[in-house]
């Protein structure tokens, strides 16, 4: 009985099932994903230790807002970058895999941008109290768009030049 008779449709490129080619991506967005998990827990840890330092009294009442914006960024990127592992676990079992993959991959992207604007404002606040210099702003801007380019602008591009039509 060939693969059309049971019922089980064939992609081109690697050929393999809509089933396969869920749990391959699922494989691989996880492994992804572990990588950013690991990066905003480090982070959004060390931001939830800032306010018990006595420097953090001192800090302007803007600094101070830049803080708690920066914070709840942290919060809001773990919960997207952990969701994915959440959604894995109620809906294993279900046969939803390829719409489960398509979510996950949606929190994960939602979850870099959040760690894009956490990492962000974690420079601008740092760099404000190490320094008072007007070029702050800039520096940060220029990271900004560093990662704007090694996150979406090369990866956009590369799928934008490479892939087949």
């Amino acid at each position: 009985m060939s693969d059309t008779e049971r019922g089980e449709v064939r992609r081109r490129g690697r050929n393999e099932t809509e089933d396969e080619r869920a749990d391959r991506m699922w494989t691989e967005l996880i492994q992804e994903v572990r990588v950013a998990q690991m990066g905003v827990q480090i982070l959004f840890g060390f931001l939830l230790t800032v306010v018990f330092t006595p420097k953090y009294a001192d800090l302007s009442d803007t600094d101070q807002t830049i803080y708690i914006v920066t914070v709840v960024l942290g919060a809001c990127a773990t919960g997207a970058l952990i969701g994915p592992v959440s959604l894995h676990r109620l809906v294993s079992g279900r046969r939803i895999k390829p719409q489960a993959v398509r979510w996950a991959s949606r929190l994960t992207l939602l979850g870099l941008l959040l760690l894009l604007a956490t990492t962000s404002s974690s420079l601008l606040l740092i760099l404000r109290v190490a320094t008072d210099d007007g070029f702050v702003p800039y520096l940060v801007a220029g990271v900004v768009g560093w990662y704007l380019l090694c996150w979406f602008g090369l990866p956009m591009w590369t799928r934008y030049r490479h892939t087949t039509r």
